[in-house]
């Protein structure tokens, strides 16, 4: 690399530009943050540059760049828009490309460029969205002529089948031409030998070619049904890998219940403490167990108890992911009323069952961010403080003064003070 950094002491007539412009994507990378004045020198001179130098430059230059997060905006659209040979791997791992610049390219660049764009670690549902939502319009947008709408890899596994039937019904004609040659030649040596007897049967010639014409078309007919089958085969399994790529993109907006990355979650210990202090009725407990789920303060989850309905509890309990038999027990035993049967289930159910989880999410992240607003640790009951823990006592106060004939003497001191005279110092104030 040295030694390539030399090229540019040399006039600019001599110097290579794939050299010139490799210095210039390393000095920019070097650049942990860029002043503006930086960035748009830089977005001036990568453009020439870039067009000026070899193809292989360039790709060197896009990757070094695709790991770069302070890419001008203008210099991503420009490599994003390039062919995808060379575009592929800023595509896939740039962290400076944006939601809309992604959207804007899978809609103007082809499928190709949206291929690449899936592949990308992190995807937000607004890129997946446009994305399946390009795939749902492809067929509406290419319904052309089929020999344009195909792509690349299924064109040329048709060719290949053509090819390959074509070879295997010129082979299949070739048999028959030889065949039905040496029955021409079989039919007259037999003539020459036996002419009243080829005069006495005119049409076996004609039967021998008829059946050789037959074998010709069962060959072509087969290798047409053989072509038919690999290209069937293979738009079979084009539309299912379609299908699971669709899955794929679809299970990263629609999760599944099981799925709780990054949400607050109950743990096995915490669900059956719960189980346990609402069978046992014991609701101190209880709301201590739910604060620490919820990681909030105990106002909170006694003011999510004092709810007689239940819909709160039951809100909670959806929103941490508890499993719904337990939450159902629980709610039952700490309300009776929700135990008496409805139509087709309990009233627990019935209320689990009307609840959403989303929402149930975002309701107790509101009630957490209001709770945090509203109490301070020290406002913390002393019902909550350990058992062995002393009673605070209020400090002693003085009340300075200026007239010395009203200043306590040194027994009242002691009162005020809390402290105890000994007896021999009793005696002595006394005298």
């Amino acid at each position: 690399m040295i030694d390539q950094f030399r090229e540019l002491e040399k006039p600019v007539s001599v110097r290579k530009r794939d050299v010139v412009l490799m210095a210039t994507v390393t000095s920019f990378e070097a650049l942990a943050f860029p002043s503006k004045s930086e960035l748009r020198q830089f977005a001036e001179l990568f453009t020439p540059l870039f067009h000026a130098s070899t193809e292989e430059a360039r790709r060197q230059a896009v990757a070094a760049l695709s790991q770069c997060p302070n890419v001008p905006g203008a210099v991503a659209l420009f490599i994003a828009s390039q062919p995808i040979s060379i575009a592929a791997p800023f595509l896939v791992s740039s962290p400076c490309l944006s939601d809309d610049l992604l959207i804007m390219i899978a809609r103007t660049q082809g499928a190709d460029h949206a291929r690449a764009i899936v592949r990308r670690d992190q995807l937000s549902p607004t890129v997946i969205d446009a994305l399946v939502g390009l795939r749902h319009s492809e067929p509406t947008r290419t319904a052309a002529p089929a020999a344009e709408a195909e792509p690349k890899a299924e064109a040329m596994a048709r060719t290949t089948a053509r090819t390959a039937a074509s070879d295997r019904a010129a082979t299949a004609a070739a048999g028959a031409t030889a065949g039905a040659m040496t029955n021409l030649s079989a039919v007259a040596a037999a003539e020459t030998a036996a002419a009243p007897a080829a005069t006495s049967k005119p049409g076996k010639t004609a039967r021998s070619a008829r059946t050789e014409k037959s074998a010709a078309a069962a060959a072509s007919s087969e290798a047409e049904t053989a072509a038919s089958t690999v290209s069937a085969a293979t738009a079979a399994e084009r539309e299912e890998q379609l299908r699971d790529q669709i899955r794929q993109l679809a299970a990263h907006v629609n999760r599944p219940s099981s799925d709780r990355l990054g949400l607050r979650t109950i743990t096995a210990m915490q669900a059956a403490l719960l189980v346990r202090f609402a069978r046992n009725r014991e609701g101190a407990h209880f709301a201590t167990t739910l604060a620490d789920i919820l990681s909030s303060s105990r106002w909170l989850a006694e003011r999510i108890l004092i709810d007689l309905s239940g819909r709160q509890l039951a809100t909670t309990l959806l929103g941490v992911g508890m499993e719904a038999a337990e939450a159902v027990f629980v709610l039952e035993r700490l309300y009776p009323h929700l135990a008496k049967p409805a139509p087709g289930a309990t009233r627990a159910e019935q209320l689990w069952n009307g609840l959403n989880a989303v929402d149930c999410e975002e309701r107790i992240e509101t009630w957490r961010r209001a709770d945090s607003y509203t109490f301070h640790p020290e406002q913390e009951p002393a019902a909550l403080a350990p058992a062995n823990t002393p009673a605070p006592r209020p400090a002693p106060t003085l009340v300075p003064s200026t007239d010395t004939r009203s200043r306590p003497g040194p027994a009242a001191q002691d009162a005020v003070m809390g402290r105890k005279t000994p007896p021999h110092q009793q005696n002595l104030r006394l005298r």
